[in-house]
């Protein structure tokens, strides 16, 4: 261990993190389509965008056992579970729950019932308020939002996954309210105009609005938001030291497939276990969220939630770049339920803290989250 890293992490807090992560271990990790139909179709979705609903289905050459026996014996211990929709598969989301630690991602229409996934981290979707919501994702119908927050009322395995577009910061403050009302906690993301809608939607116009505002939420709300304002500067400029987001420093690829030669040869980190599977669960594609699009298009959290982590030696240079990165992990694990989750809730306030101000600021006789 660096002397430096030694030295900072007598720090109680950093230790105590640093020592949670590494006693939940390592991930190996991939992704699954685990069906390729959805009951909406909301604009600006990748999965539609790119017609991955149409390419493969969940009736393919690979069962699903077969699927999870291959899987174990590669080394899996976490899985990603994204669509279509995932509630309109609850026996292949079950089988999947039986044999790996598990998050998934849904629209909220349809609940994932608490019997049989009783510790599933759940991500619910939502775009917007009411009006943004209904006409991206409800076809400017359907209140998607007003059913979801009542089925995930007080379910404490449900976080909202919030996509803003750039256009949209004046709703933030509004809907992180209702989702805490809720009993929930949120964690961001951002809107890439892949359908090329443009004005409020155009994710080249920037985000600088939508980054205050949630700064503003996590003042109001340090114990409910899941994101730290620099991982919102990350995920929304594409930029780390210096490295501009894209293919070429993406690292949640596909190893195996063809498109990934290149990358795979210039370098940069990647997961070198990772995997994005088809609904038919034997063909992989390019990443998580693209098959042939523009990265730069491409603001998925989860995604730049790997690229910090996978960048942790670039993050020694400083305690502050330590903190980021160290701050940055915990609350994947603690999003996923991989740690305790009663502590990861009195921890974030204090990580809010550490990563919006100076962490040579001196702590409080008594923290909040000793």
């Amino acid at each position: 261990m660096p002397r430096r890293l030694d030295s900072w992490l007598r720090d109680p807090f950093l230790g105590r993190l640093y020592a949670t992560v590494r006693a939940a271990g390592p991930l190996r990790s991939i992704a699954v389509d685990l069906t390729s139909v959805c009951n909406l179709r909301c604009t600006g979705c990748y999965f539609f965008a790119e017609g991955m609903d149409g390419r493969t289905a969940e009736d393919g050459p690979r069962a699903l056992g077969e699927f999870i026996a291959l899987e174990k014996a590669r080394g899996t211990n976490f899985v990603t579970v994204v669509g279509g929709e995932p509630s309109l598969a609850l026996g292949r989301l079950e089988a999947l729950y039986g044999a790996f630690r598990l998050s998934v991602a849904t629209n909220g229409l349809r609940p994932i019932p608490r019997a049989g996934f009783e510790e599933l981290p759940i991500g619910v979707s939502v775009w917007g308020a009411d009006a943004t919501d209904r006409e991206l994702r409800g076809a400017g119908r359907r209140d998607v939002f007003a059913r979801a927050l009542e089925n995930y009322a007080g379910d404490e395995r449900a976080f909202w996954y919030y996509t803003v577009a750039p256009g949209c910061a004046r709703e933030v403050a509004g809907v992180v309210r209702r989702c805490v009302d809720n009993g929930n906690r949120v964690l961001f993301n951002f809107y890439g105009d892949i359908e090329e809608r443009g004005g409020a939607l155009d994710h080249r116009r920037g985000f600088a609005d939508v980054r205050d505002a949630i700064e503003r939420a996590i003042e109001r709300h340090p114990a409910h938001v899941l994101m730290t304002a620099r991982l919102a500067e990350i995920v929304s400029t594409g930029r780390l030291f210096g490295e501009r987001w894209g293919h070429s420093t993406c690292t949640s690829i596909s190893p195996d497939h063809p498109a990934n030669r290149r990358r795979i040869e210039n370098g940069n980190p990647y997961s070198r276990h990772f995997r994005a599977y088809n609904a038919d669960l034997a063909t992989t594609r390019r990443c998580c969220t693209g098959i042939d699009r523009d990265c730069a298009s491409c603001f998925d959290t989860w995604q730049h939630f790997s690229w910090v982590m996978l960048n942790a030696r670039k993050h020694l240079g400083s305690r502050r770049r330590f903190t980021e990165w160290l701050t940055t992990t915990y609350l994947f694990y603690f999003i996923n339920r991989l740690v305790d989750v009663d502590e990861g809730a009195r921890l974030l306030p204090e990580i809010h803290r550490r990563t919006r101000t100076p962490v040579t600021a001196p702590l409080s006789e008594s923290p909040a989250w000793t």
